[in-house]
């Protein structure tokens, strides 16, 4: 008999919360295959099987509270492995008569336990060439592609898009031989009834459900004719689904008929939803502040105009002014080392590095991309890692370890035009510093009134642990470093 104890759980965490089981009294285990997952105040961990063998009894439940080391299950060695997979054997054989292989949920990132199916590029019947992508899968933070491990055909979708799979879940079945099961036949007459032999997105089939619309009325745009799910929402609010729309919202009395053809439902993206959650508990959390300054930028854009040409040649980057600002921060938080600090519990935990965050608004979402040990970095470093960072993130590329681990935060709303803002904090960070829009304002210098390019600067942090004269100090340091550059060449 193997134990299955609870693992190290972090410095300064002794007890967990048992989440969920994964796995049930005389269930099959392997070697290193998730038992369950555990839940502690930072982080959730995932509890592997120490060996292979048969679960045997669960000590602690779904709720219950464990400390470090203590017994949470055991398992069993002997036999009784064989009879599970040998029960589940003709589930995955009988679509291709013994030639299948399952598509599985691929490793989705560190705590990560689910994901929602948000498109799929393949149809039941279609040919799949091994390591072409078949669908993709929409985390809390990132996107993940799923690609076929075989070659074949694809014999079942078990998962359809918009369904929530947990990490060791099957997501469809691809055959070798080209058979299909008979469960996506059974669907074919909707895809009949819109006179082509192809299958409709699931999502789309979804929609004209709901709004009441015949598939034979709406245009696909997919692969031979295939309705997407942006097909049926322009035919929903093309003139002639008006009345459809309509008489399905003839019981919201208040909301005029035309005004409900006229409106879009959308299920937010886990994304979004992830940011709202986050966004609302910081604001529940920590006790923000926001200090503001402003900056002249005569100084930082004079040096990187003088200077972009030469640096582009000789280090195959552009120079922005994201470096100037994260060598500023970088500086100012050795003189306030709280506002790169965190809270633990009653601990305050400082970091003797400066993994930077810089946020990224993307199509699906603002991200935080983190630049790890950037106060060692060069301005050429920063420059490139910046880059290379927000292409990823534009392009849903970032994996869940490049997004976590920050800091700092610096969030750029000037790119966008903000003139003024109030940042919210990244959590557990205690510090983001927002960027506005330079702007050339009338100021008094030496008693002229001279035009200058000036940006205002905005310092939330969490008054928990950062005292306003810190915050302000910090924000003075910013403002000096830009206004004179040379002084970060002497550490001043």
């Amino acid at each position: 008999m193997t134990e299955v104890r609870v693992p190290t759980l972090g410095e300064s965490v002794t007890e967990a919360t048992v989440a969920t089981w994964f796995k049930k009294p005389g269930d099959a285990v392997a070697v290193d295959e998730m038992l369950c997952e555990l839940e502690t105040d930072k982080v959730t961990v995932e509890v592997p099987a120490p060996a292979a063998g048969v679960m045997g009894e669960v000590i602690a439940a779904e709720g219950d509270t464990v400390g470090v080391d203590a017994l949470l299950a055991t398992i069993v060695a002997g036999e009784g492995a064989a009879p599970a997979p040998a029960a589940a054997a003709p589930a995955a054989a009988a679509p291709a008569g013994g030639d299948s292989v399952d598509v599985m949920v691929p490793t989705l990132g560190e705590s990560v336990t689910e994901a929602t199916v948000s498109t799929w590029f393949k149809a039941v019947g279609d040919a799949v060439a091994q390591d072409e992508m078949l669908c993709e899968l929409e985390t809390d933070k990132v996107s993940v592609e799923v690609p076929a491990p075989a070659a074949g055909v694809l014999a079942e979708i078990t998962a359809p898009e918009g369904s929530t799979v947990d990490a060791t879940a099957k997501l469809a079945v691809i055959s070798s031989s080209g058979a299909v099961v008979a469960a996506p036949a059974a669907a074919a007459p909707a895809a009949a009834s819109t006179g082509k032999d192809v299958e409709n997105a699931p999502s789309a089939n979804k929609l004209m459900a709901e709004k009441g619309l015949d598939a034979a009325n709406v245009a696909g745009s997919g692969r031979d004719g295939r309705i997407m799910k942006e097909d049926v929402l322009k035919a929903a609010l093309a003139p002639a689904a008006a009345p459809a729309p309509a008489a399905a919202a003839a019981p919201r009395a208040p909301v005029p008929a035309d005004d409900a053809a006229r409106e879009e439902r959308v299920k937010m993206t886990r994304l979004r939803q992830t940011i709202a959650r986050r966004l609302k508990d910081s604001q529940n959390t920590a006790a923000m502040l926001t200090t503001y300054n402003e900056v002249d930028m005569t100084e930082t854009m004079a040096l990187r105009k003088q200077y972009k040409d030469e640096f582009e040649k000789k280090h195959g980057a552009r120079l922005g002014f994201m470096s100037f600002f994260t060598k500023a921060c970088c500086h100012a938080l050795k003189e306030v080392p709280e506002v790169n600090a965190e809270i633990d519990g009653t601990d305050i935990v400082y970091k003797k590095f400066v993994h930077m965050g810089i946020a990224a608004g993307t199509p699906t979402g603002l991200v935080v991309p983190v630049i790890r040990d950037a106060d060692q970095m060069s301005f050429a470093e920063i420059e490139k890692a910046i880059a290379e960072k927000g292409r990823r993130a534009r392009d849903g590329k970032l994996s869940m370890a490049e997004m976590q681990g920050g800091t700092f935060t610096i969030s750029n709303g000037g790119v966008y035009g903000s003139l003024m803002s109030s940042p919210i904090l990244n959590p557990p960070q205690s510090g983001i510093l927002g960027m506005h829009k330079i702007q050339d304002r009338p100021m008094a210098i030496n008693g002229q009134v001279v035009i200058r390019p000036m940006m205002y600067l905005a310092l939330s942090y969490d008054h928990r642990i950062v005292d306003g004269k810190g915050a302000v100090t910090f924000l003075v340091r910013v403002k000096e470093a830009l206004e004179d550059p040379r002084r970060l060449l002497m550490d001043l």
